[in-house]
Parts: structure tokens; C-alpha cells; sequence
């Protein structure tokens, strides 16, 4: 299925955790080399991700000169957010079209998230869906740009308030575009600690009519956080993605690799089918227990014929091929119509009024 089908389908959001709508969010860590970007692209296809996701962006147009870091300088020495982009900004319309020919050879969904109004209108040709970065959130200028395109927007909305979500929505709402919500925690990486998976029942709860996602920053460890989210109903998954966690840079020491993702479906294909159906009713499986291990009422002592049935003349036993227990009280005061030794599981034809 693709994306902009779960965002707009009217029983795409579902009451229940199914499998989630995966986003490997490459970004930028292709590093400006197109063959490390068709090697994201493979190994995303290879772990299982539905989708791979770059950044589109001109340092010039994104940031001024004077933009202070907001990452962990440990992790990612450069101090100005403007340097940093300037190392990743060479990619434009030749290679984002190339790229996504690659993902359409490679069977994955091509996305590409536009921080400016020109890559927006390259990028139209080579997706479905428009994403919004949680950064964005409140750029009412760029929101109106992209929802003229007329397609689903995938909105991410970290470090804000639910009045600006709302805000924004309304803007959204204004042209008519469907709208998926990413819960997100906008730091990098973001500790266990601060992930508050708990606001995915709340963006559910507050918008029942929006599907609702997870884009996630935290370390990858186990993949338990997309694991939790996605029993919390999480219906599309973001999450970074490299090709080496190792690797000096923003984005891969917090980013999730082919071995995770494998990992992560792996523990998937074994849980939901635990979760099963959310209907209560008795499974096929459980008709042996409903039939043996349920209870009858039977005989407590001898029955004679024309006697009326009282408490003392009835107890309760396996298996369940009697009168059931629940119509206890309407077999008190029944004439046996035969006698009944004890111990005998009781039927309506050993009774009349």
C-alpha cells in the first residue's frame, strides 16, 4: 500500500495496532554521493522499508549565516547550522529524479521532504505525498505552497504546543488536503526518557479523524521505541536511516540500519499476531473449552418424577452438554417429568411446567 493511500482511505485508520506504514528517513547521510545514496535505497528496500525519505534543501534558503547547532556537538562538531547544510546541499532536480527512478526500479516509495518553494516544485513530479518537518510546523507561507499541490501532507509535529497543531491543521484544512500526524520529539538524539510515547493516544484521541505516526530520534538499541509506538497505534513509522551507524555526522549515530529494520520486523511478525483480533468472541480454537470445560447443571441427589426442582436438588458440573447455568434460576420450580438419578446432567426434556 502506498502512503498517500493509508493517509487519505476512510478505513485506513484503524482502532488497532496493524502492521505500520515504515519511512527510512536517509536524509542527508547519502553524504552528497550518488552511489551511497543508491546504496541507502538498497539496504532500505533489504530491511523491509516501505518507503525511503531524503531532504531537499539550499543552505542558503534554509538557514542564515548565524545559525547556532541544536544537535549533540559530540556527536556532530559543526557549531553552525548553516555549515553544516552547505556539506549536504549539492543534490537537486538531476539527482532527486534519478534517485527516485532507482527507487521505482528497487520496488520502494520514493519521498523527499522540501525545505524551500524550488525543490517543492521538482519534487511534485516525484512523489505522492508532501512531508512537513516538524521545523516547518508553523511556516504558514511553505505549508500554503506545498498543500496547493493538492496531495496528502505527512505532518511531523515536534517541540509544539496542541494549539499550534491545531493551527496549522487549520490552514491545511482550508485546502482540503488529508493530513497524517507525526508524533515527535525534536532533538537528536532524543533520550528514552523524553520519547513520551504516551502523546500517540493523545494526537489520537484529539484528532479521531487523522491517522496518526511516529517520527522517532531515539538510538536504535533494540528498536523497542518504533516497537511500543506501533502498539500504541502508531499506523506510519519514521525513523533515520544509514547505511553505517559509525559513521562521523548528524544523522547516522542515531539513525536505525538494514540490521535493524530486519530486527524490528522480525519482532513484528511474532507480535501481531499475538494482538490478533480486537472483536470479542470465542475463537474456533476455544470450542473444545466452551463444550468440556464450562459447566452443566446436574443432579445433586435421586430426582423422583413430579417432583419441583429446588436449590438443594441441583449443583453444577463439566462439561457444558446440559442445561446451561445461566438458566439456573428458570429451572427452579420445573416438574421432573421422569425420574433422574443423581449425578445425571440435566436436560429440558427431563422437565415440564
Amino acid at each position: 500500500m502506498k502512503l498517500t493511500e493509508i493517509i487519505v482511505s476512510p478505513n485506513a485508520k484503524t482502532p488497532f495496532p496493524t502492521p505500520p506504514y515504515l519511512i527510512a528517513e536517509a536524509g542527508v547521510n547519502h553524504e552528497g554521493n550518488m552511489d551511497l545514496a543508491y546504496r541507502l535505497i538498497n539496504e532500505a528496500k533489504e530491511g523491509g522499508a516501505d518507503a525511503i525519505k531524503f531532504q531537499t534543501y539550499k543552505a542558503e534558503t534554509l538557514a542564515a549565516k548565524e545559525s547556532p547547532a541544536y544537535w549533540d556537538l559530540t556527536q556532530e562538531p559543526t557549531p553552525s547550522q548553516y555549515e553544516l547544510f552547505q556539506k549536504y546541499d549539492k543534490f537537486w532536480k538531476t539527482e532527486y529524479e534519478a534517485l527516485a527512478r532507482h527507487c521505482q526500479t528497487v520496488g520502494i516509495e520514493f519521498l523527499s521532504t522540501p525545505f524551500d518553494l524550488a525543490s517543492a516544485r521538482f519534487l511534485n513530479d516525484l512523489m505522492s505525498v508532501f512531508k512537513i518537518a516538524s521545523s516547518d510546523l508553523n511556516n504558514k507561507p511553505l505549508i500554503d505552497a506545498l498543500c496547493s499541490y493538492g496531495k496528502p501532507i505527512l505532518l511531523s509535529t515536534g517541540a509544539a504546543h496542541l494549539w499550534e497543531i491545531e493551527q496549522t491543521l487549520s490552514w491545511i484544512d482550508t485546502q482540503g488536503n488529508p493530513v497524517a500526524l507525526l508524533h515527535c520529539i525534536l532533538n537528536y538524539p532524543t533520550e528514552d526518557s523524553n520519547a513520551n510515547l504516551a502523546m500517540i493516544p493523545t494526537l489520537a484521541r484529539k484528532f479521531p479523524e487523522r491517522v496518526i505516526g511516529y517520527s522517532d530520534h531515539t538510538l536504535p538499541k533494540d528498536m523497542k521505541t518504533l516497537e511500543v509506538a506501533t502498539l500504541l497505534g502508531a499506523q506510519i513509522l519514521e525513523k533515520h536511516f544509514t547505511y553505517d551507524k559509525t559513521r562521523p555526522g548528524n544523522d547516522h549515530y542515531h539513525a536505525m540500519d538494514k540490521a535493524d529494520l530486519q530486527r524490528f520486523h522480525g519482532r513484528m511478525n511474532r507480535l501481531l499476531p499475538l494482538l490478533g483480533n480486537p472483536r470479542k468472541q470465542p475463537l474456533p480454537s476455544e470450542a473444545p473449552a466452551r463444550a468440556y470445560a464450562r459447566r452443566s447443571l446436574v443432579a445433586a441427589r435421586a430426582i423422583p418424577a413430579g417432583k419441583r426442582i429446588d436449590p438443594a436438588d441441583l449443583t453444577w458440573k463439566r462439561p457444558a452438554t446440559g442445561i446451561d447455568p445461566r438458566d439456573y434460576d428458570q429451572l427452579l420450580g420445573q416438574m421432573a417429568a421422569v425420574e433422574i438419578a443423581a449425578d445425571h446432567i440435566l436436560q429440558w426434556n427431563l422437565f415440564r411446567d
